[in-house]
């Protein structure tokens, strides 16, 4: 798959069926239409596109910064990589794009830049200065400019928009369980490891402290979690907390991974993280030593909830 930031005078594009969106969290629902963009392509001798926008329109126009999104641009990029598109082009949305019109749209960026031919959109699918154009301008366009439009309708929008609201409330309850079903995968976590205060080393729990430069990026509600991630090509099991580690009066959010079995410097290290299940809620104890009676009782339930 070609990911392109920018399409700005990009002239390999072979002629495209397309479908533009957000896509965040790509899941089950998102994955019908990919599915559908992706048969229709190879029926048409076309080349599979999506066309997403980065940064997210309401960070731009609204300068929204409360927007909590469930992918980060590096995870979107990775998850349609495995889905067998041809293209994702990624336009960098900027108050000078939002500004033109829905003619100089598809115009100069559909037909002339992505050489479209046919177009999967949603029935409620709105373009162009102000948002003032809609499907059926689409539709008059692409008899004009020579391609066709295929609607989605309002039911598969409809559950496309449920699930992604499901998955936000899932996370933010801590029903890790609820909200990779609706994903279709394990929710990631995608961060650097940088340098703790070592709590964690002094209770013979060692952890890798996480930090996500994206704030955008929904973190899940606070609480221990069992995880996995991929170090230097094989799978290591572990326990995550996510919380202010109230123990030891702590004020500031952070992320902290105990691996299992496993004992390498990950200092500057990115990882992905992915969550399989959560065990408990954050709690308060009343001293350094039954913290770390609990963290051994959270190592053994962690052991027995890592997949077969």
């Amino acid at each position: 798959m070609i990911t392109v930031q920018s399409i700005s005078r990009y002239d390999k594009i072979h002629s495209t069926a397309i479908t533009i969106g957000t896509f965040d969290g790509i899941h089950v629902g998102h994955r019908k239409i990919l599915e559908r963009l992706i048969n229709n392509a190879k029926v048409l001798g076309l080349k599979s596109t999506v066309l997403t926008f980065f940064p997210h329109p309401r960070m731009v126009l609204q300068q929204d910064v409360s927007i909590q999104l469930l992918n980060t641009i590096e995870e979107k990029v990775q998850i349609m990589k495995s889905l067998g598109l041809d293209y994702l082009i990624i336009h960098p949305f900027t108050k000078d794009f939002s500004r033109l019109s829905a003619t100089e749209f598809v115009r100069d960026i559909l037909v002339n830049e992505l050489k479209v031919k046919k177009i999967i959109i949603g029935y409620d699918h709105r373009f162009g200065r102000n948002r003032n154009a809609d499907i059926n301008d689409l539709i008059a366009f692409g008899n004009t400019l020579d391609f066709q439009v295929e609607e989605i309708s309002a039911q598969e929008i409809n559950e496309v928009s449920v699930s992604s609201t499901k998955i936000r409330k899932a996370l933010e309850e801590g029903d890790i369980r609820r909200a990779n079903k609706y994903l279709g995968y394990r929710y990631m976590l995608t961060g650097t490891v940088v340098k703790g205060k070592g709590l964690g080393r002094k209770l013979d729990f060692p952890t890798a402290n996480l930090s996500i430069v994206e704030d955008y990026k929904l973190i899940p509600k606070n609480g221990v979690y069992v995880v996995s991630s991929v170090i230097n090509g094989k799978t290591v099991y572990g326990m995550m907390n996510i919380g202010v580690n109230p123990t030891v009066a702590g004020t500031k959010r952070t992320i902290e991974i105990n691996f299992f079995y496993f004992n390498q410097d990950l200092y500057g290290k990115k990882l992905q993280i992915d969550i399989i299940d959560r065990i408990r809620d954050e709690i308060k104890f009343d001293s350094l030593e039954a913290l770390k009676a609990q963290l051994g009782k959270d190592r053994e339930t962690s052991l027995s909830l890592i997949p077969k």
